[in-house]
């Protein structure tokens, strides 16, 4: 009997063993599954997070407006662009990294000057514009067409002033402000009452039309010119002035 006793006591002492290992089992993939459970949220939440970070409309129609060499990015809202705010990044065109243009990071205006790190004449450039509500909400990058402020800037005519003498006309031509420095010179077109022109190249701002008809009226207009790059601006409206 003390035989079938210890083997009694012996069963039972197994058992527990069994039952506690068991439960240390459990454990064990209760505590997996939690730490997988908690992995699964997390990235769930990091996903939701960049998915809020591209719910807003990017904007549109982002493209530089060069004038004498002033290179101004332009763009226009995407969507409802109350409250939105905007940033812009610039970069040679071939190097890897975008730069923060400065003063133009988080402005509501729609419009960034961007002369001043555009201004190398043998480059050519890009820009991007993000907009954002918040810092968690951002919209995605647009990118510009490809720049160039040697190809793409337009010139504007220059000014003219006539005065009428009873030798002829005197023509002061005011040149353009360039934001570079650059050398300009000035084709001059004469009209008169037929229609006929006589043409004039300027590398002055004042130019002397003798031996005209007396009590006639002459017309002017002017292109400004950049002869380095074979550049010229759109003529100047008609200036009108009649001889003595």
């Amino acid at each position: 009997m003390t035989h079938y006793a210890q083997t009694g006591l012996e069963g039972t002492v197994t058992s527990a063993g069994e039952a506690c290992h068991c439960v240390s089992v459990v454990g064990r993939r209760t505590s997996t599954m939690t730490r997988l459970l908690l992995t699964v949220l997390l990235l769930e939440s990091l996903r939701a997070s960049e998915q809020g970070a591209e719910i807003l409309t990017p904007p549109a129609h982002v493209r530089f407006q060069s004038l004498d060499y002033r290179n101004v990015l332009h763009w226009s809202p995407g969507g409802n662009s109350s409250g939105l705010k905007y940033s812009v990044q610039w970069k040679i065109y071939g190097e890897p990294e975008w730069l923060d243009a400065d003063g133009c990071q988080a402005i509501q205006k729609q419009h960034c000057d961007l002369s001043s790190v555009t201004s190398d004449l043998r480059e050519w450039y890009y820009a991007r514009v993000q907009a954002s509500s918040s810092p968690s909400s951002q919209s995605a990058w647009v990118l510009s067409p490809r720049f160039s402020p040697r190809w793409d800037t337009q010139l504007s005519p220059p000014n003219l002033q006539l005065n009428g003498t009873r030798q002829g006309i005197v023509v002061r031509v005011k040149a353009v402000r360039l934001k570079i420095s650059l050398d300009l010179t000035y084709r001059i077109f004469l009209i008169n009452t037929d229609g006929k022109e006589v043409e004039y190249e300027l590398d002055s701002h004042k130019l002397v039309v003798k031996k005209l008809r007396r009590k006639s009226k002459y017309c002017v207009q002017a292109q400004t010119l950049v002869p380095t790059h074979g550049k010229s601006s759109e003529r100047s409206r008609r200036e009108c002035v009649s001889t003595l």
